[in-house]
């Protein structure tokens, strides 16, 4: 099935909840192009001229032409409009709505992104399972849950941000989604972490939490 109720659709999906009955659905999490394009930027008034832009080879995310209007956009990828030469991330809103950011050319091609899983291959070779569905193999030291930024030219993981006391995270998931601050507490036997967030203090699970720079 390639569309679903509008009033079913992911809360975090920025769009009125009123309007047609189906929206498109997305490949698995995050938020179609197609809607990015057409709700958010409001540079597409149809599906039509999202599907021209993909066939003049002017749609790229993260480096990759766009082959499918459904096409995923995950937290912190970046959307380049290649004609106009605009780059665009992903983020959310302090409500924990999806929404997209205007960045400059040097800073396209790179994004953070977060460890969800290790596997030790053949030859003690270690896979690394991203949030946004890559996969690595690395040498690199990490944990699960710490995050890397990669980098989309050499398509390697550039750098490790662990997960610990006084580095900066955003909430990914649950009911503080969206909110930003400082990590306070780790408690790894609960897995519940404690962020400062303007002045407030959250206790959120690690696993909905995303170390930043």
């Amino acid at each position: 099935m390639t569309h679903v109720k509008r009033q079913a659709a992911p809360k975090a999906w920025p769009i009125p909840r009123k309007g047609t009955k189906f929206i498109i659905r997305g490949e698995s999490t995050g938020i179609p192009i197609l809607i990015l394009l057409r709700d958010v930027l409001k540079i597409a008034r149809t599906k039509k001229e999202v599907k021209r832009a993909i066939f003049e080879k002017n749609l790229m995310v993260c480096g990759k032409l766009v082959k499918d209007v459904r096409k995923n956009v995950e937290l912190f990828d970046v959307i380049t409009l290649v004609s106009s030469k605009k780059n665009y991330k992903l983020i959310f809103t302090e409500n924990g709505k999806y929404t997209l950011m205007e960045i400059k050319e040097s800073e396209k091609d790179k994004k953070i992104t977060k460890i969800i899983n290790k596997k030790i291959l053949k030859g003690k070779k270690t896979q690394l399972n991203l949030l946004d569905g890559r996969n690595y193999l690395s040498t690199i030291k990490c944990a699960v849950n710490d995050s890397v930024i990669i980098d989309f030219k050499k398509n390697a993981i550039e750098k490790v941000l662990p997960l610990k006391e006084k580095t900066n995270a955003i909430v990914i998931g649950g009911k503080h989604i969206g909110k930003t601050g400082v990590i306070q507490k780790i408690d790894k036997d609960l897995k519940i972490a404690e962020i400062e967030s303007n002045k407030q203090k959250l206790n959120v699970l690690i696993r909905h939490l995303m170390v930043l720079e």
